[in-house]
């Protein structure tokens, strides 16, 4: 049931054409680009790929299409960010048929949770599915943080084996390793703490910017596992300016329009979301023009 997951998984967007249908050859470009620059997986339908903008039949066929296009070349892994308990069972299920690897599971989506409900909700889904199943427990955007004492009670669900941490606290990693040892694969889910999720044992990092610079991410991720962290710390203070467009309301719009001036992708959102304008929209290009000009050469760490 335990499956290997660990490096760089970006959360990718979801690329929509001009009448905001989704570009599903854009798409495959994207993903193809990621593997080749060296991900280790592709996480579908995150925040950063719009889930809560894309119909049910949407979502079903982005998996389909990642699916395919990796053709399990790395782990897919696809967010379940439904409204109800029962329509993320269903999509549970309809993922397992698809063929997909693995699911992360946020809470109930419009309805804040409390502990108690997120707990029955992900015990719910584990056992509608076969899949190994990470949880999101991102409490600063969904407003329910899953407590040690939680995943006491998750632990005992065989099929949930990993969690994004993203409460922003780099301390719950040793929580979490002090009550579980290993028993849960441990990623980080928040780009401007990675380097120090990673020193403290997490095996792997969800990231948005990843898909703006694959390889630098990649190689920090490389260096920290090999403990060359001065290497890693000369790449990371490098690009955290950017990584920190992943800690605002903003993000999505930011890490596409990034994307978009780095030719990997398009700005377009979905609404409600609107594209950057003004100061904002200056900065980000402001923050990508200044890390290309300094741009670090990776070929000096043997990567």
């Amino acid at each position: 049931m335990r499956p290997d997951w660990k490096g760089v998984y970006p959360a990718v967007s979801t690329q929509f054409r001009a009448d905001d249908s989704i570009d599903f050859e854009q798409n495959a470009s994207m993903w193809e680009s990621l593997i080749q620059d060296g991900v280790h997986g592709i996480i579908v339908c995150g925040t950063v790929g719009e889930n809560c903008q894309l119909s049910a039949d949407e979502k079903r066929q982005m998996m389909r299409a990642a699916v395919e296009v990796v053709a399990g070349r790395v782990p897919v892994i696809c967010g379940v960010a439904e409204t109800t308990t029962a329509a993320a069972v269903q999509f549970a299920k309809d993922a397992q048929a698809i063929g997909v690897n693995g699911l992360m599971v946020l809470p109930g989506m419009v309805y804040r949770s409390t502990e108690a409900e997120a707990l029955v909700h992900y015990q719910t889904i584990a056992r509608a599915t076969a899949l190994p199943i990470m949880i999101y427990n991102n409490p600063v955007s969904y407003g329910v943080d899953v407590s040690i004492e939680g995943m006491k009670v998750l632990a005992n669900e065989p099929n949930i084996v990993a969690i994004k941490e993203s409460t922003t606290d780099t301390r719950r990693i040793t929580e979490l390793y002090n009550a579980f040892d290993d028993r849960f694969i441990l990623f980080c889910g928040v780009d401007d703490i990675a380097l120090e999720s990673l020193m403290l044992g997490a095996v792997g990092w969800i990231s948005g910017l990843t898909n703006v610079f694959p390889r630098e991410s990649v190689a920090i991720y490389t260096l920290a596992q090999q403990g060359r962290y001065q290497e890693a710390l000369e790449i990371w203070r490098w690009f955290l300016p950017l990584l920190r467009l992943d800690t605002i309301p903003t993000l999505v719009q930011c890490i596409k329009y990034a994307e978009q001036l780095a030719g990997r992708g398009s700005e377009r959102v979905r609404s409600p979301r609107l594209p950057l304008a003004g100061e904002e929209r200056a900065d980000v290009e402001r923050l990508y023009q200044e890390a290309l000009q300094s741009r670090i050469d990776l070929g000096k760490f043997g990567l």
